[in-house]
C-alpha cells in the first residue's frame, strides 16, 4: 500500500477526480432546475404553489435524511461503497423524468434523486476533508461546492435553452444520462477510499470527540448549532428561489430562456464564488464570513420582492449568489475545525440532516405563503428568517474551535 499523507498538494490526483465527480452530482440537480416547475404547469396542469413545489419537499426531506445515514454509515461501509450506491440508485431519474405521464413519477425521481444527492455529494464532501487535512480544509470545501454548483448552474441552463428550442421533454433530461454514466465509471474504477486517511489524522488530533454527536451538531455546541441553522436557512432560501423564482418570471412573461438565465447565475456565483470565499474560510474569522454571507442573501431576498426587470432580477440573483458562496464551504469547513476525526462524518451527516431539511420546509413555508397571500409575501418572509440567521450567528457563535468547557 502507499504511504498514506495529508495535504491537497499530496493527493492532488484524487482530490481533482472528486471535485470532477461532484460536478457530474451538481449536474444532477441542474435537470430540474428551471424547468420543472413549467412542466407542472403546462403538462400536469398543476397551478397551487403547494403542489407545485411537492417535488422540493420530497427531495429536501429524501436528501436531508439520506446525508445522515451517509454520515452515521461512512466509517462502517467505507465513502467509495456509498458513493458508487448513490449513482445506482440515481440510473433511473432522467428517464423518469422524460417520460413521466403523472406527477407522481415526478414525485418518484425526486426521491430517488434526494438518495442519489445525499448519497454522492455526502461522500465526495467528506473524502476531500479527509485528504487534505486541517490547514486547507475552506479551500477544499470552496473547490468542491464550485463544482457541485458551477455544475448546477450550466446544466440549468442548458436545459433551458434547449426546452425553449427542442420542447421542454424529452431532449434536456438526456444530459442527465450522461452525467449518471460518467459518475457512476469515474466512482467504481477510479475513486479509492480515504479511510486510512482519517486513521492517520486521528494519532494527532486535538478536538475532543462530542458526546452526543446529534444534539450537539443540532444545538448545544456553540458553533456547530449556529452553523446548523444557518445552514438550515440557508438551503430553506434556496428551496424558496428554486420553487418560486421560475413561476414568479414566468407570470411577469418573461421567456423560458430568460428564466434559464436568471435561474442559472444565482448557482454559478454562488459556485463561482466559492474558489475565493472557501480559500477565505482558512484565513478570516469564519463566524463573521458566515454572518456577511446570511446577512447578504437576506437584503437581496428583500429587494427581489420589488424588482421589476430582468436586468433587476439578474443584479439580486448576483447578489444573493455572492452571500450564499460566503457561508457555503465555510459551514462544512467549521464542522470540520470542531469536529474529531472519527465524529466528523456524522456530525458532517447530522450537519446536512438539517441544512437540507431547509429544502422541504422552504418550499412548505413559500408554497402556503404563495397560495394563501402572494409569492412577494412569501420572498419577504424567507428574506426577514435570513436576517434573524445572521443575528444568530453574531450573539450564539464562538469564534474558533470550541474546547469542552466552552460548549455551552
Amino acid at each position: 500500500m502507499n504511504e498514506v499523507k495529508l495535504g491537497l498538494r499530496e493527493n492532488w490526483k484524487q482530490f481533482t477526480l472528486l471535485v470532477i465527480v461532484n460536478a457530474f452530482v451538481g449536474g444532477m440537480v441542474g435537470l430540474e432546475r428551471s424547468i420543472l416547475p413549467k412542466i407542472a404547469e403546462e403538462e400536469f396542469h398543476l397551478v397551487a404553489g403547494t403542489v407545485v413545489l411537492s417535488f422540493i419537499v420530497v427531495f429536501g426531506i429524501v436528501k436531508a435524511l439520506t446525508n445522515y445515514f451517509t454520515g452515521a454509515l461512512a466509517n462502517k461501509f467505507g465513502r467509495k461503497n456509498l458513493l458508487i450506491a448513490g449513482w445506482i440508485i440515481g440510473i433511473p431519474v432522467p428517464f423518469i423524468l422524460m417520460t413521466a405521464d403523472h406527477w407522481n413519477w415526478i414525485i418518484v425521481a425526486n426521491v430517488l434523486l434526494g438518495v442519489n444527492q445525499g448519497l454522492t455529494w455526502s461522500s465526495t464532501v467528506v473524502m476531500k476533508i479527509d485528504l487534505v487535512g486541517e490547514k486547507q480544509r475552506g479551500f477544499a470545501m470552496g473547490l468542491n461546492e464550485f463544482a457541485g454548483y458551477l455544475a448546477v448552474a450550466i446544466v440549468a441552463f442548458f436545459t433551458g435553452y434547449i426546452a425553449g428550442e427542442y420542447g421542454i421533454r424529452p431532449y434536456p433530461f438526456y444530459i442527465g444520462i450522461g452525467l449518471v454514466a460518467l459518475g457512476l465509471f469515474a466512482s467504481i474504477f477510479l475513486v479509492k477510499d480515504t479511510r486510512h486517511h482519517v486513521a492517520m489524522e486521528s494519532e494527532n488530533n486535538t478536538i475532543p470527540k462530542l458526546k452526543r454527536v446529534f444534539w450537539d451538531t443540532t444545538f448545544f455546541h456553540r458553533n456547530l448549532g449556529a452553523v446548523t441553522q444557518a445552514g438550515l436557512i440557508n438551503n430553506l432560501n434556496d428551496g424558496m428561489a428554486w420553487g418560486l423564482f421560475p413561476i414568479l418570471l414566468a407570470q411577469k412573461k418573461f421567456s423560458i430562456e430568460e428564466i434559464g438565465l436568471v435561474t442559472a447565475i444565482y448557482p454559478a456565483v454562488w459556485g463561482l464564488g466559492q474558489l475565493v470565499t472557501g480559500k477565505m474560510a482558512d484565513l478570516f474569522s469564519k463566524k463573521k464570513m458566515l454572518f456577511w454571507g446570511m446577512f447578504t442573501q437576506g437584503v437581496a431576498l428583500l429587494f427581489f420582492a420589488f424588482a421589476g426587470s430582468l436586468a433587476h432580477y439578474i443584479f439580486l440573483s448576483v447578489i444573493l449568489g455572492i452571500g450564499t458562496a460566503l457561508v457555503y464551504p465555510t459551514f462544512l469547513a467549521t464542522v470540520a475545525e470542531n469536529t474529531h476525526p472519527q465524529d466528523r462524518a456524522k456530525s458532517l451527516g447530522v450537519f446536512r440532516l438539517w441544512r437540507d431539511m431547509g429544502y422541504a420546509i422552504g418550499a412548505i413555508i413559500t408554497g402556503v405563503l404563495a397560495d394563501f397571500f402572494s409569492i412577494n409575501t412569501a420572498i419577504l418572509a424567507i428574506a426577514f428568517l435570513t436576517l434573524f440567521s445572521a443575528l444568530f450567528i453574531a450573539v450564539r457563535m464562538k469564534a474558533g474551535p470550541i474546547t469542552n468547557s466552552d460548549n455551552l
